[in-house]
Protein backbone atom coordinates (compact mmCIF):
# COMPACT_ATOMS: atom_id res chain seq x y z
CA UNK A 1 0.00 0.00 0.00
CA UNK A 2 1.10 3.31 -0.82
CA UNK A 3 1.16 6.74 1.20
CA UNK A 4 -1.14 8.09 -0.62
CA UNK A 5 -3.72 8.47 2.10
CA UNK A 6 -1.50 10.59 4.54
CA UNK A 7 -2.53 13.46 1.66
CA UNK A 8 -6.21 13.10 2.79
CA UNK A 9 -6.29 11.70 6.12
CA UNK A 10 -10.09 12.20 6.70
CA UNK A 11 -11.04 11.43 3.74
CA UNK A 12 -9.55 8.22 3.45
CA UNK A 13 -10.66 7.40 6.53
CA UNK A 14 -14.06 8.02 5.23
CA UNK A 15 -12.93 5.80 2.42
CA UNK A 16 -11.90 3.41 4.41
CA UNK A 17 -8.60 3.35 3.08
CA UNK A 18 -6.54 4.88 6.47
CA UNK A 19 -4.59 2.08 7.43
CA UNK A 20 -4.48 4.11 10.58
CA UNK A 21 -7.92 3.83 11.75
CA UNK A 22 -8.41 2.15 14.93
CA UNK A 23 -12.20 2.54 15.15
CA UNK A 24 -15.02 4.68 13.87
CA UNK A 25 -16.20 6.73 16.81
CA UNK A 26 -19.22 9.31 17.28
CA UNK A 27 -17.83 11.87 15.71
CA UNK A 28 -14.30 10.84 14.26
CA UNK A 29 -11.87 8.30 14.01
CA UNK A 30 -9.71 7.31 16.30
CA UNK A 31 -5.96 6.68 14.56
CA UNK A 32 -2.80 5.25 16.29
CA UNK A 33 -0.10 7.99 15.55
CA UNK A 34 2.69 7.80 12.37
CA UNK A 35 5.45 7.82 15.05
CA UNK A 36 5.56 5.36 18.44
CA UNK A 37 8.34 6.72 20.08
CA UNK A 38 5.99 7.07 22.49
CA UNK A 39 4.41 3.79 22.58
CA UNK A 40 0.75 4.32 22.17
CA UNK A 41 0.69 7.66 20.73
CA UNK A 42 -2.88 7.97 19.03
CA UNK A 43 -4.71 10.72 17.64
CA UNK A 44 -8.43 11.89 16.99
CA UNK A 45 -9.23 12.90 13.47
CA UNK A 46 -12.65 14.59 13.13
CA UNK A 47 -15.16 13.24 10.52
CA UNK A 48 -15.91 16.68 9.10
CA UNK A 49 -13.66 17.41 6.35
CA UNK A 50 -14.14 20.76 6.32
CA UNK A 51 -13.60 21.90 10.08
CA UNK A 52 -10.25 23.15 10.94
CA UNK A 53 -10.71 24.80 14.33
CA UNK A 54 -13.68 23.42 16.98
CA UNK A 55 -15.19 26.21 17.09
CA UNK A 56 -16.35 24.94 13.11
CA UNK A 57 -18.10 22.30 14.46
CA UNK A 58 -21.79 23.07 16.00
CA UNK A 59 -21.47 22.78 19.76
CA UNK A 60 -23.32 19.48 19.55
CA UNK A 61 -20.37 18.01 17.11
CA UNK A 62 -17.98 19.37 19.37
CA UNK A 63 -19.33 17.95 22.27
CA UNK A 64 -18.95 14.65 20.63
CA UNK A 65 -15.41 15.43 19.34
CA UNK A 66 -14.35 16.29 22.99
CA UNK A 67 -16.62 13.00 24.40
CA UNK A 68 -14.54 10.89 21.59
CA UNK A 69 -11.21 12.57 22.95
CA UNK A 70 -11.76 11.35 26.27
CA UNK A 71 -12.79 7.91 25.66
CA UNK A 72 -9.76 7.71 23.60
CA UNK A 73 -7.69 9.29 26.12
CA UNK A 74 -8.95 6.60 28.78
CA UNK A 75 -8.38 4.02 26.38
CA UNK A 76 -4.73 4.98 25.50
CA UNK A 77 -4.01 5.25 29.60
CA UNK A 78 -5.43 1.56 30.59
CA UNK A 79 -3.45 -0.14 27.55
CA UNK A 80 -0.10 1.87 28.59
CA UNK A 81 -0.67 1.53 32.43
CA UNK A 82 -1.11 -2.48 31.92
CA UNK A 83 2.14 -2.75 29.35
CA UNK A 84 4.67 -0.34 30.90
CA UNK A 85 4.99 0.16 34.75
CA UNK A 86 6.68 3.24 33.70
CA UNK A 87 3.57 4.81 32.52
CA UNK A 88 2.84 8.56 33.90
CA UNK A 89 -0.34 9.57 32.24
CA UNK A 90 -1.62 10.83 29.25
CA UNK A 91 -1.72 14.33 27.15
CA UNK A 92 -4.23 15.58 25.77
CA UNK A 93 -4.12 18.51 22.99
CA UNK A 94 -5.69 20.55 20.09
CA UNK A 95 -3.14 22.51 18.40
CA UNK A 96 -4.20 22.66 14.91
CA UNK A 97 -0.11 24.52 13.64
CA UNK A 98 1.06 21.94 11.07
CA UNK A 99 -1.91 19.92 9.84
CA UNK A 100 -5.41 21.97 8.52
CA UNK A 101 -7.95 19.47 9.74
CA UNK A 102 -9.39 19.28 12.87
CA UNK A 103 -7.57 16.80 15.28
CA UNK A 104 -6.43 16.14 18.99
CA UNK A 105 -3.13 14.30 20.34
CA UNK A 106 -3.25 11.74 22.51
CA UNK A 107 0.64 11.55 23.99
CA UNK A 108 1.09 8.90 26.33
CA UNK A 109 4.14 10.04 28.91
CA UNK A 110 6.37 7.91 30.63
CA UNK A 111 8.78 7.87 33.73
CA UNK A 112 11.46 6.56 31.33
CA UNK A 113 11.25 9.58 29.09
CA UNK A 114 14.40 11.95 29.13
CA UNK A 115 14.68 14.35 32.15
CA UNK A 116 15.25 16.90 29.61
CA UNK A 117 12.01 16.38 28.01
CA UNK A 118 9.72 14.10 30.02
CA UNK A 119 8.37 17.01 31.64
CA UNK A 120 8.37 19.21 28.98
CA UNK A 121 5.80 19.15 25.64
CA UNK A 122 6.51 16.24 23.00
CA UNK A 123 7.28 18.38 20.52
CA UNK A 124 10.22 19.47 22.17
CA UNK A 125 11.59 15.88 21.43
CA UNK A 126 14.59 15.65 18.94
CA UNK A 127 13.72 15.04 15.42
CA UNK A 128 15.25 12.29 15.07
CA UNK A 129 12.40 10.46 17.45
CA UNK A 130 10.20 11.37 14.40
CA UNK A 131 11.20 8.54 12.21
CA UNK A 132 10.08 5.87 14.91
CA UNK A 133 7.33 4.83 12.38
CA UNK A 134 4.63 2.83 12.61
CA UNK A 135 4.88 -0.88 11.50
CA UNK A 136 4.37 -4.23 12.30
CA UNK A 137 5.67 -4.61 15.35
CA UNK A 138 2.93 -2.18 16.28
CA UNK A 139 0.49 -5.11 15.98
CA UNK A 140 -0.46 -6.24 19.08
CA UNK A 141 -0.50 -2.30 20.63
CA UNK A 142 -3.19 -1.70 17.68
CA UNK A 143 -4.88 -5.15 19.09
CA UNK A 144 -4.95 -3.40 22.52
CA UNK A 145 -6.19 -0.11 22.06
CA UNK A 146 -8.88 -1.35 19.52
CA UNK A 147 -10.17 -3.76 22.34
CA UNK A 148 -9.95 -1.07 24.75
CA UNK A 149 -12.16 1.17 22.97
CA UNK A 150 -14.69 -1.04 22.00
CA UNK A 151 -14.60 -1.88 25.69
CA UNK A 152 -15.21 1.34 26.96
CA UNK A 153 -17.95 1.99 24.57
CA UNK A 154 -20.03 -1.10 25.38
CA UNK A 155 -19.54 -0.03 29.50
CA UNK A 156 -20.59 3.47 28.50
CA UNK A 157 -23.70 2.27 26.35
CA UNK A 158 -24.59 0.00 29.51
CA UNK A 159 -24.54 2.28 32.05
Amino acid sequence: MTDDWKRDRIGSALRGENPTVLRRLDAGFAVIGDTQFLPGYCVLLTDSPRAGRLTDLSRPRRLEFLGDMELLGEAVENVCARRDPGFRRVNLEILGNTDPFLHAHVWPRYDWEPADVVGRPVWLYPVENWAASLGPQHDSLRSELTAEIDRLRAASSTS
